[in-house]
């Protein structure tokens, strides 16, 4: 008779990493983009998830390339780089392994949005 083994806690299924935003970094992103659009600097929005990463992309107008981008990299070199600001040349504006602390100490205002 084979032997049966009881397998409690499966390992599987905790290595497996986060695809995409959870609820709660949704819902803190979602409530800037919408502090944004009433403020009138930023117009619409897209999604664009890889391997490497997940990111919200904000657009002034209906262009070809978002103005920034606010990303998950889902595998960060350094714990710093877990949540990135770029603007739409790719350079990193900030960063933090916090997503709340990366919204709330970045002052949305002062971040110039080149056309």
């Amino acid at each position: 008779m084979n032997k049966l083994r009881l397998v409690v806690n499966n390992v599987a299924k905790k290595n497996e990493r986060e695809k995409f935003f959870i609820k709660k970094e949704l819902q803190s992103i979602l409530n800037l983009y919408a502090k944004m659009v009433s403020n009138g600097s930023w117009k619409d929005y897209s999604f664009t998830s890889g391997i490497k990463e997940v990111s919200f992309n904000v657009y002034q107008r209906a262009s070809e390339k978002p103005v920034l981008r606010i990303l998950k990299n889902l595998k960060p070199k350094y714990f710093n780089e877990k949540y990135v600001i770029k603007d739409k040349n790719g350079t990193i504006l900030k960063k933090s392994e916090n997503l709340n602390q990366l919204i709330n100490k970045t002052s949305w205002n002062k971040l110039k949005i080149v056309k």
